[in-house]
Parts: C-alpha cells; sequence; structure tokens
C-alpha cells in the first residue's frame, strides 16, 4: 500500500536490517539468554523429605501434627482400600476453597517454614510457589486482585478496539474492517481474556486442575503473541506465508501444553520456554520499533522496555513480603499500565494502517 508523505515502508525497514546484522550479535544474543535461564530453580520445598513426609503422613490420618481437618473424615465406606482417601472426596467438596489435600500442603508447608526459620535458612519453593498467608481462604489475594485488574484492562482494551474498528473507522462494502490484522488481535483479546481469568483462580485456589489450566492458558497466549509478532512486524499477509510461520510454532506449544498436562509439570522447563517465547517477541517488536517510522512507535518502546524490566521480576525471583507480596504479584502490578499503553498502540496501528489502506482504494 501507498505510504504518506515521507513515511518509508518499514517491511523493507526490517528485511534490509536483518540483512545487515552479524552472526555475532545473535550468537552473544544467546549467550545471555542461555545465563538467564540458567538461574531459574526448580521447586525445592516439595523436594524435601520432611515436607514430604508430611504430606504423606497427613494424607493417610487427615492430621498435621495436632491440627486436624473435619472435612477430612469420612465413613469407611467412602474410601476403597487401594486409595488415598483424598482422591475419594465428593465431588462438591473438589470445589471448596479448602479440600483435604489443600489443607494437607498448606499446613505442613507452615510447619516446615516454622522449622527452617530456627534454623536461620530462608524460605523455599513448594509446587512451583512461594509459601503465602492465606486471606480468608484465597491463598494469594495480592495476585488474585492483580489479575482480576489485567483482566479487566484487557477487556476494556479489546471493548475499545472492537469499537473503533466497527464504529469511528472506515469499513469496506461488505462492512469488514481494512486493517488486515483484526480478526488476530480479537483472538489475541480473547487468548488474554482467558489467560487472566484462570491466574485468579489458580492463585486463589491452588489445585492441580486450576494450576494446569493457569499454565496451558499462559502458554498459549505466549505462543500466539509471538506468531502475533511476527506476522505483524514483517506484515505477511499472504496465506501461504501465515501457513508456514504458525504451523511450528503452533504445533511446538500444543506439543508443550500437553507434556504439561499428561506426562510432567516441570516448572522449571515451563519457565525456560516462557522465557524464550517472551524474550522473542519483545526482541522482535524491539528491532520493529526501531527501523519503522510507525507514528506510535514510541507507546511500543514503552511496552518493550518496560515488559524486559518486569520479565526480570520472573527470572529473579524472592520471597514474598510478610508472606503477601512476591515477584510474581509485583509482575502482575507492573503489566497493569503496560497493558493499557499496549492496546493504546494496537488502535493507533489500526488507524495508521486502515488510513493508509483506505486511501489507496480510493
Amino acid at each position: 500500500p501507498s505510504q504518506p508523505p515521507g513515511l518509508v515502508d518499514p517491511d523493507c525497514l526490517v528485511f534490509d536490517f536483518f540483512e545487515q546484522m552479524e552472526d555475532r550479535y545473535w550468537v552473544g544474543f544467546c549467550l545471555v539468554l542461555s545465563c538467564l535461564v540458567g538461574v531459574i530453580d526448580a521447586s525445592a520445598g516439595d523436594a524435601d523429605p520432611v515436607y514430604r513426609a508430611c504430606v504423606g503422613q497427613c494424607e493417610k490420618t487427615g492430621c498435621v501434627g495436632e491440627t486436624c481437618f473435619s472435612h477430612c473424615n469420612f465413613s469407611p465406606d467412602d474410601v476403597t482400600v487401594d486409595s488415598p482417601w483424598y482422591l475419594q472426596q465428593p465431588l462438591y467438596l473438589h470445589w471448596k476453597q479448602s479440600d483435604c489435600q489443600s489443607d494437607c500442603r498448606y499446613h505442613c508447608m507452615v510447619d516446615r517454614e516454622k522449622q527452617r526459620e530456627v534454623l536461620g535458612v530462608g524460605p523455599v519453593k513448594y509446587h512451583g510457589k512461594w509459601p503465602f498467608k492465606r486471606v480468608y481462604g484465597i491463598q494469594e489475594p495480592v495476585s488474585v486482585a492483580l489479575s482480576l485488574l489485567n483482566l479487566a484492562m484487557h477487556f476494556f482494551g479489546w471493548l475499545s478496539f472492537y469499537k473503533l474498528l466497527h464504529n469511528k473507522l472506515p469499513l469496506k462494502q461488505d462492512k469488514t474492517a481494512y486493517y488486515e490484522f483484526a480478526t488476530l488481535w480479537h483472538i489475541y483479546g480473547l487468548l488474554s481474556l482467558n489467560s487472566w481469568f484462570w491466574s485468579a483462580v489458580f492463585h486463589s485456589r491452588d489445585v492441580n486442575f486450576t494450576e494446569k489450566l493457569d499454565y496451558s492458558s499462559a502458554v498459549a497466549l505466549l505462543g500466539y503473541s509471538l506468531i502475533l509478532a511476527i506476522l505483524r512486524s514483517f506484515n505477511v499477509r499472504d496465506e501461504a506465508a501465515k501457513v508456514m510461520v504458525t504451523a511450528p510454532l503452533f504445533a511446538f506449544v500444543t506439543t508443550h501444553i500437553l507434556f504439561l498436562n499428561f506426562y510432567k509439570l516441570d516448572y522449571g522447563w515451563n519457565m525456560q520456554v516462557c522465557v524464550v517465547m517472551a524474550v522473542a517477541q519483545l526482541l522482535l517488536w524491539a528491532i520493529w520499533a526501531g527501523v519503522t517510522r510507525h507514528p506510535s512507535r514510541l507507546k511500543l518502546w514503552v511496552v518493550v522496555i518496560g515488559g524486559g524490566l518486569a520479565m526480570l521480576l520472573e527470572i529473579y525471583d524472592f520471597p514474598p513480603y510478610k508472606g503477601f507480596v512476591d515477584a510474581h504479584a509485583l509482575w502482575h502490578a507492573t503489566t497493569v499500565p503496560l497493558t493499557y499503553i499496549w492496546w493504546s498502540f494496537i488502535r493507533d496501528d489500526a488507524k495508521f494502517r486502515t488510513a493508509n489502506l483506505a486511501k489507496k482504494a480510493k
């Protein structure tokens, strides 16, 4: 499409930029990334023999020390000989705020952390999470509140984008938007809402089911965001080219999600995959922002730099302050303003592309 006066085609600049880059810069980037990924540690708490013994005993008796859980007492007819009692709970108990397995893990964790504090040893993660203090049964109240706030920001951002396309910008004769990436951004909005919803559920109710849904939703969003970054930064509009870009990444993301759900929920490996996909898309957007003359490139720079700094909170983690606010909660806080700016850039990009395409159509 034709460009406004003084505007250079960003797609040509992107390809020229990549042709001029030397291999040593990519090698250096890979080395830095490998160092960052190397600092990620898996959960040490659930591998602790003392903690495991406590949970194992609780699974048999329903008690942790002097603390017993009344909702863990079932009649002998409700329990089979070869199965742990907590697997035989009625279905409605699985959705109570505190079920037996959750209480066993939580109180064993609390007791073990008290022992570690007496020994002068710092806290460790249990099942991929730091030891938090519950508030009215909610396991991570700060992260829950911030996840819901992020969900709201994405909802209103996507809604404003939809209204812009259909109420304020010109449409084609068939009433469809000129903006060729509109459908991709709509899918992105839905995946974002899904991811932040399950993030709020998981932080409030940490069970195997909600954990896998949270992790799977986050991986799906990151993988799709990477695909979208490639398609937009290279201005890929040919359907065959879209398939060539999407197919291998879609296959990898799907395989990784299946691995987490049906083989092993490996926290360290999942973090490495997420970091690589996040860094890759940030790098793509950064390069595109550096070489394009997009009128809203400053907003893109803010999101890229802010997102990169926020990602350090996920890599260089620290225990929760007073049992409530950890690095992950702070990361949730930083994404709130970045989400607002991000959807503002998306709207600006729709205006920019629509103006060019509508002018060409005339």
